[in-house]
């Protein structure tokens, strides 16, 4: 019999995170504890923002050099993710989130989950020239076509003048 750990998650985790709060308070009191969580939310954020716009550069930058876009792609979710932990209310989700923007630390989570992920055919090309042989693509040299319209096409509609 095979638990999942998605429900049991969404059990402990809010036990948890009410005696982080609960032990932060008593150690520092209410208001810095509030302060505390209003700071981490804010830091998420900018912190959301600042990588994920990086990273939409790197994507940008790697698409133009003909890179595959899987990694930048796993990147980019996994730095939403951690955003989205941050924003949350929470010490252990801070922790978690703060943790999920240092890129060795993507990279050794992508390294222990990634495995369970099947990355199909996503008609990504790298360049033009590197096209899919599999017999549903048309190479066509300079002179096989011309930019402008076809005078003698019968897809064009005459005017009658």
């Amino acid at each position: 019999m095979r638990i999942s750990l998605l429900p049991l998650t969404f059990i402990l985790l809010p036990a948890l995170e009410i005696a982080t709060f609960i032990a932060v308070g008593r150690a520092i009191g209410v208001l810095p504890t509030l302060g505390l969580i209003f700071l981490t939310s804010l830091a998420g954020i900018m912190l959301l923002r600042a990588q994920g716009l990086g990273l939409l550069e790197r994507l940008r930058q790697g698409l133009r050099a003909g890179e595959s876009p899987e990694a930048p792609m796993m990147h980019g979710a996994m730095i939403a993710m951690a955003g989205l932990l941050l924003i949350i209310p929470g010490f252990i989700t801070d922790a978690i989130g703060f943790l999920l923007f240092i890129p060795a630390v993507r990279e050794f989570a992508w390294s222990l989950i990634g495995r369970r992920f099947i990355v199909r055919g996503s008609g990504y090309r790298a360049s033009p020239g590197s096209a899919p042989r599999d017999g549903k693509t048309i190479d066509l040299d300079a002179d096989d076509y011309s930019p402008g319209p076809n005078p003698s096409s019968p897809w064009l509609k005459r005017r009658k003048d």
